[in-house]
């Protein structure tokens, strides 16, 4: 049991919280693009990540796995994020700062996405069972790439000053 839930329920908990957490992350990311501030979108992607990586902890687990050396790294992530977006309202360098964190927040989470389709899945675990095969670290690599662009282009574009009237989602 954790938190009152069988395993199996709270898995499944935990999936849809970091499945929501991506969804608006990949959403916030465009926005971004294109110098768009959501703001209860961010909140939402920011909370969701924020509890993916925590609930990540309450796993059964004997010593620190990779997973939660990602939920650290994470966790650290989203405080900074949390601390430029809302304590430091985006000023100067906090700006750029939000963004890579941000962004290298939501990559965590697809990087994780990734690994949990390639174990999960049939047809792409029979690709890569061990994870180490050609087709995982492709797959792997074709992410980080994206996602190397794309912040590097929304650390850029993002200007959302003058734009905090566009508050909604």
């Amino acid at each position: 049991m954790i938190l009152g839930m069988s395993i199996s329920a709270f898995t499944t908990v935990h999936v849809i919280v970091s499945l929501i957490a991506i969804a608006t992350g990949l959403i916030v990311l465009i926005a971004m693009l294109s110098s768009n501030r959501l703001s209860r979108l961010t909140g939402i992607f920011l909370l969701t990540t924020v509890l993916t990586s925590a609930t990540g902890f309450l796993f059964p687990s004997s010593g620190v796995s990779p997973a939660q050396a990602f939920g650290y790294l994470s966790l650290v992530l989203l405080a900074i994020a949390l601390a430029a977006l809302y304590g430091f309202h985006l000023a100067g360098a906090w700006r750029w700062i939000y963004v890579a964190t941000a962004v290298t927040s939501l990559y965590l989470n697809c990087f994780v996405l990734v690994v949990q389709m390639f174990q999960k899945f049939p047809a792409l675990h029979a690709l890569a069972p061990n994870q180490s095969e050609p087709p995982f670290q492709i797959a792997q690599g074709v992410l980080l790439l994206a996602f190397i662009v794309l912040g590097v282009l929304a650390a850029r574009r993002f200007h959302p000053e003058g734009l905090s009237a566009q508050a909604a989602a």
